[in-house]
C-alpha cells in the first residue's frame, strides 16, 4: 500500500455518506437562523414581549451590525460578489459536470449561505432606509425568510445526497 492509496483511504471524499457533512448541514442553519443580522433571534422575541432593555441592545445590534454589512460591501462587495460567483460556478462545474461529489456537497452548503448574504444585504438597507425603525418585525421577516431557504436547500441536498448514495452504491 503506497502513500496515496493510505491517504485516500483515511480521508473519505464521499460526503453524503459522511454524518459529519450532515451535522454540519444543520449546525450551519441552526446559525444561519438563529443570528439575524447578527442579532440573536431570542433578544428579538424578547424585544417583542416588551422587554426594555433587550428592545435597546436588539437596535444598537442591529444599527451596529447593519452598517458593518453595508460597509463591507461598499468597500469590496464586487469583489466579494466575483469571489462568491467563481466558487459557485467553479463548485458546481467540477461537481455535476465532472461529478466529483465533494464538490457537489461543498456547493449545497456554500450557495444558500452566498443566498443568506445577499439576503443579509438587502435587509440591512431596508433597516437603513427606514432609519431602523420597526427592527424586530423586519428581523422576524428576515429569519422567516432563511428558514424557507434552508427547508428548500435541506430538502435538496438531503435528496440529491440519497440519489447519490443510492446511484453510487457502498463499495464505489
Amino acid at each position: 500500500m503506497d502513500f496515496l492509496d493510505l491517504v485516500t483511504e483515511v480521508i473519505d471524499l464521499r460526503s453524503f455518506s459522511n454524518l459529519w457533512y450532515w451535522i454540519v448541514l444543520a449546525i450551519m442553519w441552526s446559525t444561519l437562523s438563529h443570528w439575524t443580522l447578527g442579532v440573536p433571534y431570542h433578544m428579538v422575541n424578547r424585544a417583542r414581549r416588551g422587554d426594555a432593555r433587550a428592545a435597546a441592545d436588539m437596535q444598537a445590534l442591529a444599527e451596529i451590525n447593519g452598517e458593518r454589512v453595508l460597509t463591507v460591501a461598499r468597500v469590496s462587495g464586487p469583489f466579494m460578489l466575483g469571489v462568491a460567483s467563481f466558487l459557485s460556478s467553479g463548485l458546481a462545474i467540477t461537481g455535476w459536470y465532472y461529478r466529483v461529489e465533494f464538490s457537489q456537497a461543498v456547493f449545497l452548503l456554500l450557495f444558500p449561505a452566498f443566498l443568506v448574504g445577499a439576503l443579509t444585504f438587502a435587509t440591512a438597507r431596508k433597516l437603513r432606509a427606514s432609519s431602523y425603525q420597526d427592527v424586530a418585525q423586519v428581523l422576524r421577516f428576515h429569519r422567516i425568510k432563511v428558514q424557507m431557504l434552508g427547508v428548500l436547500f435541506i430538502f435538496l441536498t438531503a435528496f440529491w445526497g440519497m440519489y447519490t448514495n443510492v446511484t453510487v452504491g457502498p463499495l464505489g
